[in-house]
């Protein structure tokens, strides 16, 4: 009696555990979990429906915008130049990361205030500068824009920002102190890749989709230097002389860089979408508005029904049933005892005979008004 308890109890646990586990090691579809006409597959790196990788460059100008010495003196504007290139990964249709490497010169102007400033004149200095940055990017119109628009999208507005560090070189001249010692400390400066030349960056950028491998970009960073001597004013703040005092001609404490830049992305992959122009609610939405408003065009019996007996000529396997014969779900005539005289003209339905005999026993006569059969 416990003995058949035991198995009764525990043998359905025992068969119940060797399916699971042969269903969780199947990794092939359709499985039991799914339905064999669905379109279910592994979620893996080739299931992917778009492209996420993309090397960008680009160039154009570099202005010192806030500092000491600036590129906008008088009425004058004194032009530098940048490029920049970078490789870029999208983690989301709205939010992508790029290591970035950044190089250029900006060219600036400045005057000593009193008597130094007329002595010395107006000075021109210029920074060269190398710059190594992550740079994070938000896609606002992916992120703004309505996902029931089933437009195409060629336009999109980008926000950056990202840190990293940087080197570069100054060097300022004038026509007194630098006369005299050009190219030395503090007039001339050469900061190293370092963590203390740390620096912020932020801007915007207006994306075109020129084709599905190519975006046109145009794009303007703001430059955070954190650094005195960006500017070419030198290493000190104070020198305690009035003649090279160029980091006191206004209050900032650090020096900041505006740049202008025309650029290219090229985008990695071999399917014909990127994720920064796929938005998934997009494609969503854009399928279900094309279901609604799709006038139903489902047609039954397409080709009608010629020998009207009441199956279409679609799926009819005998297209000329004779007039009110009954028929079975394919169209086809009753011959309830199977011997090839069809029910409509078959004096004898439940028993077999020859069709000479209207389907009726060979000796068996056949009562035309009641459709009977007698011996002989």
């Amino acid at each position: 009696m416990k003995l058949g308890l035991f198995l009764a109890f525990f043998l359905p646990i025992a068969f119940y555990a060797q399916d699971g586990t042969s269903i969780a090691d199947n990794q092939k579809y359709p499985n039991t979990f799914s339905n064999g006409s669905a379109n279910v597959y592994n979620f893996n790196n080739s299931s992917r429906k778009f492209n996420d990788w993309a090397v960008s460059v680009g160039g154009g100008a570099a202005l010192m915008a806030k500092a000491d010495l600036t590129s906008f003196y008088g009425d004058e504007i004194n032009w530098g130049w940048n490029a920049y290139v970078s490789l870029d990964k999208q983690i989301t249709h709205t939010f992508g990361l790029g290591l970035q490497y950044q190089m250029g010169e900006s060219n600036q102007r400045g005057q000593l205030p009193g008597a130094e400033g007329v002595k010395a004149g107006v000075a021109d200095a210029w920074t060269k500068y190398q710059q190594v940055s992550l740079l994070g990017d938000i896609n606002f119109s992916n992120l703004l824009r309505r996902v029931d628009n089933n437009s195409v999208f060629r336009w999109a507005l980008h926000g950056y920002a990202g840190v990293g560090i940087q080197g570069y070189e100054t060097l300022l001249l004038d026509q007194d102190i630098s006369n005299y010692n050009p190219r030395t400390f503090p007039l001339a400066v050469d900061q190293k890749f370092a963590i203390n030349s740390f620096f912020y960056q932020g801007g915007l950028g207006l994306k075109y989709k020129a084709s599905k491998l190519i975006d046109l970009e145009l794009r303007t960073m703001y430059i955070m230097s954190g650094d005195e001597e960006f500017d070419g004013g030198g290493d000190r703040r104070d020198t305690n002389s009035p003649r090279i005092n160029y980091n006191l001609i206004n209050d900032s404490y650090g020096d900041d860089l505006l740049t202008v830049n025309l650029g290219l992305s090229f985008k990695l992959g071999k399917h014909d979408t990127h994720l920064a122009w796929h938005d998934p609610l997009h494609e969503a939405y854009s399928r279900t508005t094309t279901l609604e408003n799709t006038p139903d065009e489902f047609i039954v019996c397409e080709k009608g029904d010629n020998d009207n007996d009441g199956v279409c000529d679609d799926w009819d396997r005998q297209l000329d049933t004779p007039a009110g014969a009954r028929v079975d779900g394919a169209g086809v005539a009753l011959d309830m005892d199977l011997d090839g005289v069809i029910d409509l003209f078959d004096q004898c339905v439940t028993v077999p005979g020859p069709v000479e005999n209207n389907g009726c026993p060979s000796g068996a006569a056949v009562n035309v008004n009641t459709g009977n059969s007698t011996g002989q």
